[in-house]
């Protein structure tokens, strides 16, 4: 029998790359948070040049993880995955085209394309880039291999 997840059990990884619009992804898991989720946040490299994980963790409570932390157990096992084990839904924004290249070639360079490509949880991307990068045939192409393998845009 499957146990029916409640608002207050349900946790969201909320994965954060590179882009100016990181800085929305901190409202977006302070509002989830105020909710009722549990919101664990996981830096990309270069989103850690655009904001600190210290503003996800005063605003989620909770540890924000970045690629140092890579090597590290949670629980014991792997820490990307455990978290890929334990989301309820991952939710990608911002998502540069950087990211979305990387999780449909299958590639795993840092922390969260990792846990990625470990998850069985649905995962829900928010494009973030200029509407001519957003056009270019490659990204497109990209978007389309991942909406194939059931990825919400």
């Amino acid at each position: 029998m499957s146990q029916e997840k409640t608002m207050d059990s349900f946790s969201i990884v909320l994965g954060v790359s590179g882009s100016i619009a990181a800085f929305r992804a901190v409202e977006l898991a302070s509002i989830l948070s105020k909710e009722g989720y549990t919101v664990d946040a996981v830096l990309t490299p270069a989103a850690t040049q655009f904001i600190k994980p210290l503003s996800f963790e005063c605003l989620t409570h909770r540890k924000a993880y970045t690629d140092e932390m890579q090597e590290n157990l949670l629980n014991g096992r792997p820490l990307h995955i455990e978290l890929a084990q334990k989301a309820g839904l991952i939710l990608l924004a911002p998502a540069t085209a950087n990211i979305i290249a990387e999780y449909a070639l299958g590639l795993a360079p840092n922390l969260l394309t990792s846990l990625l490509l470990a998850t069985v949880a649905p995962v829900w991307i928010a494009p973030a880039m200029n509407v001519h990068m957003w056009q270019h045939p490659a990204v497109q192409q990209n978007v389309q291999t991942l909406k194939q393998r059931g990825l919400n845009l």
